[in-house]
């Protein structure tokens, strides 16, 4: 990845899609798939690269543990 301040397609389809995702899961209609989609997309190699440049870069929180 070049610069991870221009994120590909994917990785905004990816990042969308965990939006959706997590806005479901915590909707009163929430579902497991949608908890199983959020762990598979939080676990998708290019996802975690770009973050981790991200978080290298300064523009992610800390986590507490």
């Amino acid at each position: 990845m070049n610069d991870p301040l221009k994120p590909s397609a994917s990785i905004l389809v990816k990042l969308s899609s965990l939006v959706v995702h997590i806005e479901e899961f915590f909707s009163p209609d929430g579902h497991e798939f949608d908890k199983a989609a959020i762990n598979t997309l939080l676990g998708d190699s290019e996802l975690c690269a770009w973050l981790k440049q991200m978080g290298k870069m300064g523009f992610l929180p800390v986590k507490r543990n």
